[in-house]
This record gives C-alpha cells, structure tokens and sequence, in this order.
C-alpha cells in the first residue's frame, strides 16, 4: 500500500506527458493550417473564412481576406458567404425528414409530384434519382435570354421539364451532375409538406440545428454580414463583384442558394451528429454510396453528399460548392467527428489540393487514427 502514492504520482506525470503531447500535435497541426491559408489569401484581397470542429469542439477558426471590397470588411467566422452546392444537403436532409413522416417516399416517381410533366420517362425517375445525380435528366435550360439566366427561381429554372421528350441515360445507370433535379426539392418539399419552402427549411431545418441567421438568397433581402464574391480581372488588376446579377442561376435555393456562415454551418454538423433532424438510418443512407463517379477517384454519391473512399483516410462525406465568385468545400470525417470547412469569395485557388493538403496535416497530426 505505501508504493500507491507513487504509482499515482507516476501515472499522473504519464497521463499529463500523453496530453502534453496531444496538444504540441494539435498545435503544430493548426500552425501547419494557418501557414496554408495565409499563403493563399493575401489580406488585402478577396480571401476566405476556415474552421475546424474536432469532437464538440471548435479548435482553429480564422477569417483571411476581404468579404466586402468596398467597404473591406474583414472576414471571420460570422461573414456570409454563398455556399452554392453545398446546400444541397439541406434540401436532401428536408425530404429524408419527410420522408420519415410518411408525407412522400423516395421511391416516388417525379410523376407524381409533377404530374404536368409529359414524358412518360418522368414515371421510372424517383426522388432517389434526383438525389444521388443519377436521373438521366439533361440540363437543357435556355441561357439565351441573359435576364432569365441571372434572375430565375427554381420553379423558373426546371420549366423547361414540362416539355423534355428524351434523357442522357437510362435512370439509375450512371451518374452526371444536375442542378435542375436538385431544384426539383423546392416543389416537392413545399407540397410534401404544405409549406413554403422557406419556411420550412427556416422552422424545420435551420432554426432546431442552431441556424439562428442562415438564409436563402433573394434579390431584395438583407442577408447578415454579406460578403460578396469576386473574379480577378489580370487587365485592369482588379477584383470585380461577381454573383447575383453577374452569374448565372444565382436566384435558385434547393440546389444552391444558401447563405450561412462557417459558425453556423458548424451548429449544423452537430445537429447532423446528434440525430436532431433525421434519425441515424436515414443520415447513413444519405451518406452511402449509391452511384460512382468516373472521374473522381474513390469517389461516389450519396444523397446531397459526395462519398470519398480513399484507402488512406478514413472515409470522408464532403460538399464542394461554386457559384460566381463563391468557392466552398465542407468536409467531414464521421468516423473520427471531424469537420473542416472553407469558404472563400474568390475563385481562383486550387479547392481539391487544398482539401488534399488539409487531409494530410489531419494524418499526420494523428487526427485520423
């Protein structure tokens, strides 16, 4: 017994040397990103807002850049971007939710939601399909007309649907992106469920997960702490604003119109991972994958989400987003409850190199283990 005090002595000292070293890994982890970002987004220009999540906690949060180029604004953790495609995960989740309510299934043909639509093929293309891009449906919406293009809702962007007579593949058989099948969501969400689709994503989606501020994009709507995006002119050395009014579809919501900053996007991570909105069969399903994408190495599509199998990682569930000046990834490590995000309001970096870069920091640090 009289040896107990000193075992406890030592095994206090091992435990506190463990968890010095834990830190130190962190530290170094976290020096090695802010290196990276302060390398890619000069402070004087457009730049981009990065978080990491590692459990509960929010362990690296930085602006880099400029949201505003008028009034330069600084950004941080609270601005706004437009995160493009990556609110398709928010659509998706909304007609899972309805799914479980027993309002719609997913193995509904679009026919049935959309019964004016005159192609018998609208029969054997379900809301399955139209989640995971494998519809066959082709994106064959007018651009000529230049007002069209930068002002159209969804329900103006998928018209063209009523009259389509042929597809680019047999439903089910292959896989190509498609932002018209996504805004198919807003319809069906509003008529699943006898609701404005704003309103239900505002009641059911964004204000239990924390959203307190987010927000879909309209013309005349203030949004909070507004950053806009920007495209570099090399002519003139310039940043020029480039989104709404300067790029096309920017109007559209389910497939793409979110406004939400990284901190709120984070209240949306632990929602998912809490099983608040969805239960875990239905989040798992989204997260399964359902068909492969050819160019994209060990690469598939859930529902709303890519699914990276990369033998060296653990599996990722990520989000890329682009719209006008907007360049968005979120990705996630479910397995060990890591989240990364960052969304930038300019759209001349390498996206896919940086994730790349971030992986391997996550590895090395021992994050992944």
């Amino acid at each position: 017994m009289k040896y107990l005090p000193i075992l406890f002595t030592l095994l206090t000292l091992f435990m506190q040397a463990c968890d010095s070293n834990i830190k130190n890994s962190d530290k170094i982890a976290i020096e090695q990103v802010d290196s990276l970002f302060k390398t890619l987004y000069p402070e004087n220009e457009p730049g981009a807002a990065v978080l990491i999540m590692k459990g509960d906690t929010i362990i690296f949060e930085k602006g880099y850049g400029i949201a505003n180029m008028d009034s330069l604004t600084p950004i941080d953790g609270n601005t706004f971007f437009n995160i493009a495609s990556v609110s398709k995960q928010f659509s998706a989740v909304a007609v899972m939710m309805l799914a479980e309510e027993g309002k719609l299934s997913l193995d509904d043909s679009v026919k049935k939601w959309f019964p004016h639509f005159k192609a018998d093929f609208f029969n054997k293309i379900t809301i399955r399909h139209l989640l995971s891009h494998s519809s066959g449906i082709p994106d064959s919406r007018d651009r000529s007309d230049r007002k069209f293009v930068t002002t159209a809702t969804d329900v103006d962007s998928y018209s063209y649907l009523e009259n389509l007579d042929k597809l680019n593949f047999e439903p089910g058989t292959s896989y190509e992106y498609m932002n018209p099948t996504f805004q198919l969501m807003y319809t069906i969400i509003e008529r699943a469920s006898g609701i404005p689709f704003d309103s239900f994503m505002r009641e059911r989606i964004f204000l239990p997960s924390g959203m307190k501020e987010s927000t879909y994009f309209e013309a005349e709507k203030i949004i909070p702490r507004m950053s806009h995006g920007y495209l570099y002119d090399s002519l003139t050395n310039k940043f020029n604003e480039f989104d709404y009014g300067e790029e096309s579809f920017f109007a559209t919501k389910a497939d793409g119109g979110l406004y939400t900053s990284v901190r709120e996007f984070a209240e949306w991570e632990k929602a998912l991972r809490t099983d608040k909105l969805i239960n875990s069969k239905s989040k798992n399903e989204a997260h399964t994958a359902k068909i492969n994408i050819p160019d994209l190495p060990y690469t598939s599509y859930g529902y709303g989400w890519f699914i990276q199998n990369n033998p060296d990682f653990p599996v990722k569930v990520y989000h890329t987003g682009d719209n006008g000046g907007f360049q968005i990834y979120a990705g996630r490590f479910p397995e060990k409850k890591i989240l990364y995000l960052f969304f930038s309001n300019r759209n001349d970096r390498d996206r896919e190199l940086t994730a790349s870069k971030l992986d391997q920091i996550f590895k090395n640090a021992g994050w992944l283990k």
